[in-house]
């Protein structure tokens, strides 16, 4: 877990992912090098009022770690939470996993910490900045991640940054209308993206496929490994599902690289070589950008959160030694 007494103080930044079931964090140096990691569970089952406070001491616990071990207490946090984020104001707006409504998370954040700055970020847009910078975008002055689990959502990177839109909103590709008068999704459209082409899409269409309560997306692609016709179906509807939504994105965005990660993508080239495919037949006067898996996992968000740290720590100093 980073153990160890320093002989001199190292500054570092706390890094916080927080999901719907578990919280992911880190201890992160100047060089991006993770000198503590911690995990635990987000214990949403004891309500929304309880989960702030969980990520409150999870947060002074990790300060207090590194005043003891790496010399210093941390210089900055970066904390990633899911559902809407007003990024500028530092509020936790919704969240339908966690419960919570138009959280202070910032400011709370900082007074547990002892004043020091502190960054809010949505957990899909941080996971991309740190995909675009240190993972699979690395280099590339336009990218699009879109990581495919239990919902599909997007980061669209821009030259080192992700934009969040004019009211936090931008990159929601999951919501991109791809089946106009096909399945009711919860935002209220019909025929979107993630009803079709998410992790859970898949594992639904899976088990109706083959009447197992117990059957998921993962089953469904090693299944078509093996030659599954019914699997190759229900696989390639998924597929074409999220061609025309990719490409939507693709022309509105023309990303120099596209970055698919989440559940669905440990499938590898069993989904990589046919939506590739897939995209490829679509394009006319576009320009196809390269199409790559995610680097970093799960730990993207964690990492992410450390950047928008490290990001705002940066500004911060520039501020003080400008006259």
């Amino acid at each position: 877990m980073g153990r160890g007494v320093t002989l001199s103080p190292v500054r570092h930044v706390i890094a916080l992912d927080v999901g719907g079931t578990g919280m992911k964090a880190a201890l992160v140096g100047a060089d991006g090098a993770l000198l503590h990691r911690d995990r635990r569970a987000t214990g949403r089952e004891r309500g929304p009022d309880a989960v702030v406070e969980g990520i409150l001491d999870f947060a002074a616990e990790l300060r207090a770690y590194g005043a003891e071990h790496l010399g210093e207490p941390a210089a900055a946090a970066g904390l990633a939470v899911p559902g809407i984020v007003d990024e500028p104001g530092g509020i936790a707006a919704y969240s339908a996993n966690l419960g919570w409504r138009d959280v202070p998370l910032r400011d709370l954040l900082a007074a547990r910490l002892g004043g020091v700055p502190v960054a809010l970020g949505h957990d899909v847009r941080t996971g991309g900045l740190a995909e675009g910078r240190i993972g699979a975008g690395q280099g590339a002055d336009r990218f699009l991640f879109v990581p495919l689990g239990t919902g599909i959502a997007g980061a669209i990177g821009i030259a080192g940054r992700v934009e969040a839109g004019a009211h936090g909103f931008a990159g929601e590709i999951g919501h991109i209308v791809v089946r106009p008068g096909g399945t009711p999704c919860p935002c209220g459209q019909i025929g979107c993206l993630e009803r079709y082409a998410s992790a859970a899409a898949v594992s639904e269409a899976w088990t109706t496929a083959t009447g197992d309560p117990d059957a998921d997306a993962a089953d469904c692609a090693k299944a078509v490994a093996s030659g599954d016709p019914n699997a190759v179906r229900v696989w390639q509807d998924a597929i074409d599902a999220l061609a025309d939504g990719l490409v939507t994105a693709l022309t509105l965005l023309d990303p120099r690289t596209l970055i698919i990660g989440g559940g669905l993508a440990e499938a590898g080239e069993t989904l990589f070589t046919p939506l590739r495919e897939a995209v490829r037949q679509r394009v006319t006067f576009q320009k196809t950008p390269a199409i790559v898996p995610a680097a970093l996992g799960d730990t993207a968000g964690c990492l992410g959160a450390g950047l928008l740290a490290w990001d705002l720590l940066k500004s911060t100093d520039r501020t003080e030694v400008t006259p």
